[in-house]
């Protein structure tokens, strides 16, 4: 086992119960410079003298040690990853341990050197994250939101959604289940997957992936089940699928409700009995694998079409998950461009973004998720030229949907002064202040309560034509939705975009 960093000291803070010499030396054993204190005087005067990476304290309902422990640190302007210890038995304390600002929670009863070194993973990942936090918070003026730890150091969840998220994640992970991920593409299910992963005790086997929507069915059955030597023409060796390349570790099956439904069976057979057999082979392989799918599809209406196995779905979905889309966890956006400016900065140069640019990150709709939101950070990074981003940097997938979002935002609610506030606790303070005048449309007419009256039947037809291109991709996840709900092509719908994108000027927009 590699060891921790055994120069700086963890903190051992539990009033209730001190710590034994036998769990003292277990931690020592695993690699932890342990110096237990009792009182919150002990923890100032231990934090003021030499450097800590961590803080451990016993969480539960008779005392609010953490956020002791954190106004603590606030006044005294020191930042300290904090690990809490819970009573297993209690998953809504451990929650809100996490939606607190925690690094990691542990079980109270648990000492496995194993579970100790995920805690040491999420701190050090912590630790590696306030390099992106502090940029985000020479962004704008101070608003307290802090950075979740985990594993997965490329993991941003600042947004309350997503650190209840994460925090069920984490619980889930413990548990050695199947679990369904379901989501919208582009939102970061691999990357949940891969916390799940990485957060339970099979962090130390593989992580193999597979993509069921982007291979043809019959290549499929191989990649997951495997062969013998010469069971068809051209296999000239055995092939170990990937089923028994994850052995001790995770399968994950992205886009599952692509794969075909002779393959679902055979899936769930394997599933139920954990035995697998290759093709051209009589001999049974006992599994020990981990499966978590993924999907952007609701199964339970393919399943109605006939189109998924509804036993498979019972299988597969024993805990499952949601990653809804970026619009929804707005409190990610700048974090996560924050991440990203240092992921794809050259020479690991540090970024600034202007307030007009915050705030059209703001308030695009993110079609694309995460993924649409890297590729306009890249090109930002390219176009800028002095590590300043401005507004006309920013060349969204589409600026269409850009401009359409915006005059709807303006059609629909009053434009406030600021940005809601994200609140959570300040282990690593981060800010954002979302300005208001870059969203300001010129107004074109106070009279009617903002309507405007068409002046002929034409200006009318296109007007209520807008209104309806503009509802179908408010209320849809994809281009190709919008269309089926206007009962035009997407072809149609593009050309129509385009069109109302060079009208856009001069249009008018109905309340």
């Amino acid at each position: 086992m590699s060891s921790l960093h055994t120069a700086q000291q963890v903190l051992w803070l539990d009033p209730v119960q001190p710590l034994d010499a036998p769990e003292h030396a277990q931690l020592t054993d695993a690699g932890l410079a342990i110096r237990c204190i009792n009182t919150l005087d002990e923890l100032q005067s231990a934090l003021s003298h030499g450097q800590t990476l961590a803080l451990v304290i016993r969480h539960d309902n008779t005392m609010d040690l953490l956020k002791s422990c954190q106004t603590l640190m606030l006044r005294a302007g020191i930042s300290v990853p904090m690990v809490c210890r819970v009573d297993r038995r209690n998953l809504e304390l451990a929650v809100q341990a996490m939606r607190q600002g925690a690094a990691h929670v542990l079980a109270t009863d648990d000492w496995s050197a194993g579970s100790w070194q995920t805690a040491h993973q999420a701190i050090q990942a912590l630790r590696l994250s306030s390099s992106a936090a502090s940029m985000v918070a020479r962004m704008a003026p101070p608003t307290e939101v802090v950075a979740a730890a985990t594993p997965q150091k490329s993991v941003v969840y600042v947004d309350p959604v997503s650190r209840h998220l994460l925090a069920l994640a984490q619980r889930v992970a413990q548990a050695n289940v199947t679990a369904l991920i379901e989501g919208p593409t582009g939102a970061g299910k691999e990357i949940l997957a891969r916390v799940l992963h990485e957060s339970s005790k099979r962090a130390r086997g593989p992580f193999v992936g597979l993509n069921c929507a982007a291979l043809p069915e019959q290549l499929i059955d191989d990649m997951l089940f495997g062969h013998e030597k010469g069971a068809f023409t051209g296999a000239q060796k055995e092939f170990k699928g990937l089923f028994e390349q994850a052995q001790g570790g995770t399968l994950f099956l992205d886009e599952i409700g692509e794969m075909p439904l002779h393959l679902q069976a055979k899936l769930l057979r394997v599933l139920q009995e954990r035995l697998l057999t290759r093709l051209g082979s009589e001999r049974q392989v006992a599994l020990d694998v981990r499966v978590i799918a993924a999907t952007n599809k609701d199964l339970r209406v393919a399943i109605a079409e006939r189109q998924f196995r509804e036993d498979l779905y019972f299988r597969i979905s024993t805990f499952k998950l949601r990653v809804p889309p970026l619009r929804e966890r707005r409190g990610d956006i700048l974090p996560l461009v924050a991440s990203l400016l240092l992921r794809h900065s050259p020479n690991a140069q540090e970024f600034t973004l202007s307030d007009e640019a915050q705030a059209q990150l703001l308030a695009y709709p993110w079609p694309g998720n995460v993924r649409e939101l890297e590729n306009v950070v890249q090109r930002a990074v390219v176009l800028c030229s002095d590590q300043h981003i401005e507004a006309h940097h920013l060349m969204f997938d589409d600026a269409a949907d850009m401009q359409l979002h915006m005059a709807q935002e303006l059609v629909n609610t009053p434009v406030a002064s600021t940005a809601p506030t994200l609140t959570a606790p300040a282990t690593h303070v981060a800010s954002f202040n979302m300005p208001t005048e870059a969203l300001r449309y010129p107004d074109t007419s106070a009279a009617e309560d903002n309507a405007v009256i068409a002046s002929n039947l034409q200006e009318a037809v296109k007007s209520s034509e807008h209104q309806m291109i503009l509802a179908a991709i408010q209320t849809t996840e994809s281009r190709m939705e919008a269309a089926a709900k206007l009962g035009i092509s997407p072809r149609t719908l593009r050309y129509k975009l385009a069109k109302l994108k060079a009208e856009n000027g001069s249009m008018t927009w109905a309340a």
